[in-house]
């Protein structure tokens, strides 16, 4: 486990020292947990969701991966050492299909849970990257690389216009579409930018699904927020419908921290960017997935300041940033607990091609994360008559 040590008047202080402790899990500080709000009213998610929609989601096609210059993508990660759990190995489970009986199936199943982080980076560009709903007291959770929340680039606080689509696939959101209220991220990436701690936990609010345009009265045209136009003397508004929470539409993946390493994984995402010798394999259109063991030693990158990954042999490509490494998969019930998300890509071989991705090591640490988060409301933003208000 490593520490970010900070000189203090001659002495040496460690960023987030274990002074508190967790119900059933390792002492740890309220200083390892960094807090940022996204959209804190609903107003505010109205808005977003509005962004997103105008246009008849042109934003969303526009939309392309996030992630840091290609270049860094060549330089290959190292094994060293071993890694440190700090506690006893602990996970909670998932929801949704898990009471359901299971379902044999040839192909691997992709899970509901799987979809898009839609948002604006520090350049003003729309981007995306890939993610996972998990587990949680309101059922209100995503699962991300950390990268995806906080903008690194622009050295700045949360990215903009922050929300999440489920099962996206060509501009269709089948489940709605899910705006960032809140994030939780480790103090030393908010911080830092320590990628060795490249996760981050969301909570949303309920789902929007937009469902066709409604012609409304001039009095009452004035109090949505959402998409709106007049044509012919008439006004219209994008009519929109609560979509409930997004644990109740497509359930939510467990989450387990302090696992041996070396453990089997089924990873997802949505691979898009080239190869660093310019091949693109992947459109960026659907979910891909890997699948192996996770190494057994540390794995370090010092150019992002990581010491303690794990990784895992697999050729996709960024765009996969943020997708869920899921041990215990169920391919029938399609559910398993998130122990990592997918942070970085290496060209181990020399050849120019992506053949291994890394993720953080899942440690009490982040399950302190996680629980500070997975109890958090966030409600819902349509009004009773299908309107996005002010």
């Amino acid at each position: 486990m490593k520490r970010i040590l900070l000189p203090v008047g001659g002495a040496v202080l460690a960023a987030g020292l274990l002074t508190a402790s967790l119900v059933g899990g390792p002492a740890q500080a309220a200083g390892d947990i960094a807090k940022d709000p996204m959209a804190t009213n609903t107003g505010q998610a109205s808005k977003v969701a509005a962004f997103w929609a105008a246009s008849n989601f042109a934003a969303l096609r526009q939309a392309t991966q996030y992630t840091w210059d290609s270049k860094e993508v060549s330089k290959k990660v190292v094994s060293k050492g071993g890694y440190t759990p700090d506690g006893r190995p602990g996970s909670v489970s998932p929801i949704g299909q898990d009471k359901a009986p299971a379902v044999r199936a040839q192909n691997v199943n992709i899970p509901r849970t799987i979809g898009k982080v839609f948002f604006v980076d520090g350049q003003g560009k729309f981007r995306w990257c890939s993610a996972t709903s998990v587990q949680s007291q309101y059922r209100n959770l995503v699962a991300t690389a950390g990268h995806c929340v906080y903008d690194t680039d622009a050295n700045t606080d949360v990215l903009d216009n922050w929300a999440f689509v489920p099962g996206y696939y060509q501009g269709k959101m089948p489940w709605g579409i899910y705006v960032g209220k809140q994030a939780f991220t480790h103090y030393d990436f908010d911080t830092y930018e320590d990628y060795d701690r490249d996760f981050a936990f969301v909570t949303v609010y309920n789902g929007i699904l937009f469902d066709g345009v409604k012609q409304v009265d001039a009095k009452d045209y004035g109090q949505f927020s959402g998409p709106k136009w007049s044509h012919g003397g008439h006004n219209y508004i994008l009519v929109s419908k609560d979509a409930g929470r997004l644990g109740d539409a497509v359930g939510g993946q467990g989450v387990a921290w302090n696992q041996p390493t070396g453990k089997t994984v089924r990873t997802f995402g949505y691979p898009a960017a080239p190869h660093p010798d310019g091949n693109r394999p992947y459109s960026g259109v659907t979910p891909k997935t890997c699948y192996g063991a996770t190494t057994a030693k540390a794995v370090g990158a010092p150019w992002l300041k990581i010491e303690e990954h794990i990784g895992l042999k697999c050729a996709v490509t960024p765009g996969y940033d943020g997708g869920p490494w899921l041990i215990q998969y169920n391919n029938g019930r399609r559910l398993g607990l998130v122990n990592g998300v997918t942070s970085t890509f290496a060209d181990q071989d020399g050849n120019d091609r992506i053949d291994t991705i890394t993720s953080p090591y899942f440690d009490g640490e982040t399950a302190a994360v996680y629980n500070a988060a997975k109890s958090v409301w966030s409600g819902k933003i349509v009004g009773p008559n299908g309107e996005l208000y002010k």
